[in-house]
Order: C-alpha cells, then sequence, then structure tokens
C-alpha cells in the first residue's frame, strides 16, 4: 500500500496547529497523520518549524521544583510545630487514667509532669519531629564563615598598617608565663 501523498491541506493545518503552540503528536492527531510526516511537513518550510520545547519544559521544571520547594518548606514548618508542642508537654500536668479491677473501675491521676518513661517518649518525639524538619529543609549557613573571612580581613589589615607605621610586622603574641609563686 503507498502512503497517501502530502497536500497542501496538510501543509497549512500543521502550520496552523503549530503556530497555535501544538506538539507534533497533538498535530498529527489533529491532521490524522503520523508524526513523522508532519515532521516531513514541518521541515519543508522555509525556515523549518520546529517542536523544540526545551524552553517550556525548562520552566515548568523550575515551576514544579520551586513548589516542591515550597510544600517541603510548609511541611517542615509543621514538623517543627509537632516538635515544639511536645516539648511543652515535658513539664506539663499529664493526666493518667486507668480501667481496671473486677468492676471496671475508673481511676485517674493528675502528675505534676509526665513520668520518665512518657518524657523519653515525647524526647522520641521532638527528635524525630526536628530530624524530618531539617532533611526536609537543611538550615542556611550561618554566616559563620562570612564573620571569620571579615575578622581575618581587619586582622590583615591591621596588619598592614602597623607594617606601614612600624617598618615591619608586628611582633609575635606571646602568651605570658604563669606565676607559680601564687
Amino acid at each position: 500500500m503507498a502512503a497517501r501523498p502530502i497536500t497542501d491541506k496538510d501543509r497549512k493545518a500543521v502550520k496552523r496547529l503549530h503556530a497555535q503552540g501544538k506538539s507534533r503528536n497533538d498535530i498529527a492527531r489533529a491532521i490524522k497523520r503520523s508524526p513523522s510526516t508532519v515532521s516531513k511537513i514541518a521541515a519543508a518550510f522555509t525556515p523549518p518549524l520546529t517542536f523544540d520545547r526545551a524552553p517550556q519544559v525548562e520552566a515548568a521544571t523550575r515551576a514544579r521544583t520551586a513548589d516542591l520547594a515550597a510544600r517541603r518548606a510548609a511541611f517542615a514548618e509543621r514538623l517543627q510545630d509537632i516538635a515544639e508542642r511536645e516539648a511543652d508537654k515535658m513539664s506539663a500536668p499529664t493526666l493518667y487514667w486507668e480501667w481496671g479491677g473486677k468492676d471496671h473501675t475508673y481511676a485517674q491521676k493528675l502528675a505534676d509532669e509526665p513520668t520518665a518513661t512518657d518524657r523519653r517518649a515525647i524526647m522520641s518525639t521532638i527528635a524525630t519531629a526536628v530530624d524530618r524538619s531539617l532533611k526536609l529543609v537543611p538550615p542556611k549557613d550561618d554566616g559563620a564563615a562570612e564573620s571569620r573571612s571579615v575578622i581575618g580581613d581587619l586582622m590583615a589589615g591591621l596588619a598592614r598598617d602597623y607594617a606601614a607605621r612600624h617598618g615591619g610586622p608586628p611582633p609575635e603574641h606571646e602568651e605570658p608565663e604563669a606565676d607559680d609563686d601564687a
């Protein structure tokens, strides 16, 4: 069976649908031709029509990545809230209750704070929530490296100033000897 010839109607449809931003496969379905035929038609135009969607895909990927980062940050905040609520329970009055005995009686006691076993369980919950929160959104650099750099720059500047005023580097710092007589 011979391939169906490409018609002017096919060419016009490809050009129109391409201008609408349709993908090669969408155009192929719309004009009931194969994707390779649509590619042949698109390549015959001057300049050739392309179906390079890399910029759109890249933009969509950036948007999705940003959305996921925002969702992770929001969930990390929820985990931090859980940890903080659990920490409040560490020293809060705690109600203990039980059903028991042959008559299935109810008894309750208000303790000043949770038992050691309950405090361990609370600490475990806090640790898990904080750990997961930090894994979702690691803390930013606290600026310590930048502070060290600023202090280093300051010290180097002071040394240069000393050398300019005194004709040489500053003397090395020596620790005073401990007084053994005391």
